[in-house]
């Protein structure tokens, strides 16, 4: 059965999977590391530079709050099964 729950959690495990990634180990080998978007000025992003500033910038507003989250959906999941 589909809940809010449910989806909550799939959002929850794809922001933490965001925020593990790490450049230099996963990301480089797929081309996509730190120094893959460079860009002369003017031009506008391609989708590939949109896409990593995207995900650094999950990782840099998201991976505090998101301890204090996966807590409390622990702490939820221990009580209530």
């Amino acid at each position: 059965m589909f809940t809010l729950w449910n989806l909550v959690e799939a959002s929850l495990l794809c922001l933490n999977a965001v925020c593990i990634l790490h450049e230099e180990r996963f990301l480089s080998k797929i081309g996509w590391g730190a120094n893959a978007n460079v860009q002369g000025f003017g031009e506008p992003p391609t989708v590939k530079t949109q896409v990593l500033n995207l995900i650094r910038s999950i990782r840099t507003v998201v991976k505090y709050p998101l301890i204090f989250i996966n807590i409390i959906a622990i702490v939820f999941k221990l009580i209530l099964g």
